[in-house]
């Protein structure tokens, strides 16, 4: 099985690049795709850019062009559950897209894509096999937890505007790429995951936090990525 693997940042495809093997690069338009091999798997790992347009653009071209069968989107996010610490890491179960709203028609809610619904689902064996590889991961210095990951094109540095997305979505952790993927994924049948490694919490002053420990959360979510290859 041929599986996509979907960065946004130089930090995140840095340090996810090291687990791939052979790696040959490819261009399409401006994008540069690295098919390889991680721990038995074909793999094509992409940086998308930040962002849900370019989230979706990557995603579908990534799906159109080299027969992808499954897609795990990795990166860091910012904690909004107060449990959650830097280096943890939130599998998604369900992701939302809380900047979406037409709800003014009268029809929907704030976070509700007609044809989609509020909430969109990650492939039920693909998280379980997260879940293993977690599992087996021996003296971790992290927590984890699967929960809800809320995305927009917004880098989130209200406290209240997190506490907000916290009461009325139940999510986890707050980023700008995931809920994307996610769509693309759910309307052409493509089983897929979301994983976020918490470099920061909103607070006013985490735009620092996350220059600080950007790195960190990438290395964190790409060694997780590791692990989990070997279960599937």
């Amino acid at each position: 099985m041929k599986i996509g693997i979907i960065v946004a940042t130089n930090q995140e495809i840095e340090a996810t690049k090291k687990i791939l093997h052979d790696a040959k690069l490819t261009k399409i338009y401006d994008l540069e795709f690295y098919e390889g091999t991680a721990e038995g798997d074909d793999v094509v790992l992409v940086k998308c850019g930040i962002g849900k347009v370019n989230a979706g653009r990557v995603t579908q071209i990534l799906i159109d062009k080299f027969d992808i069968k499954a897609v795990i989107n990795v990166g860091a996010a910012g904690a909004i559950d107060p449990e959650l610490n830097i280096k943890d890491i939130v599998i998604g179960n369900e992701l939302v897209q809380y900047d979406y709203d037409t709800s003014a028609l009268g029809d929907t809610k704030k976070g509700e894509i007609d044809g989609i619904g509020m909430f969109i689902k990650s492939d039920e064996r693909l998280i379980n096999k997260c879940m293993v590889a977690l599992n087996k991961m021996d003296k971790k210095d992290f927590n984890y937890k699967m929960g809800r990951i809320a995305t927009a094109d917004l880098f989130c540095s209200d406290k209240e505007l997190a506490d907000e997305i916290r009461k009325i979505y139940d999510a986890e952790c707050v980023e700008m790429e995931g809920a994307a993927v996610a769509q693309v994924c759910k309307l052409d049948n493509v089983p897929f995951v979301v994983i976020r490694g918490i470099s920061d919490s909103p607070n006013g002053n985490n735009g620092i936090d996350y220059l600080q420990y950007c790195d960190i959360a990438a290395k964190q979510a790409a060694e997780l990525l590791d692990k989990i290859l070997v279960e599937i």
